[in-house]
């Protein structure tokens, strides 16, 4: 089986459309799987564009492939993340954000709001 994801760019946000065409699927899914699955919580605009960390981008990868790959209901795809406890991505210890990672988050943030 054919698979439409593509390898994440290294990136500190993405809006829904980026992550629609990642994983190859409608943004109406991604809004539909944001509400059963409470691990997906992307940021919000100040006008409510939904902002998506690479976590959150990875976590929708995996639920890609658990519905659309494994055949997984969504139920099912739900026991399968919960069985494993919480995602890697939030156990690991996140490095310290240097002045500089701050400063491209802000400008990124800051072009998104012009």
């Amino acid at each position: 089986m054919e698979t439409h994801m593509k390898s994440i760019p290294d990136k500190l946000y993405f809006k829904i459309g980026e992550v629609s065409a990642l994983l190859g699927v409608p943004a109406y899914v991604l809004r539909f799987w944001e509400t059963e699955f409470k691990r997906i919580k992307p940021k919000r605009t100040s006008s409510g564009q939904r902002l998506y960390r690479k976590t959150d981008v990875e976590l929708l990868q995996e639920i890609r492939h658990l519905l659309y790959e494994k055949r997984f209901t969504i139920p099912g795809a739900k026991q399968r993340l919960s069985s494993r406890g919480p995602s890697t991505q939030e156990n690991r210890q996140e490095p310290p954000i240097s002045h500089q990672e701050i400063l491209k988050e802000l400008k990124a943030i800051k072009a998104l709001l012009q």
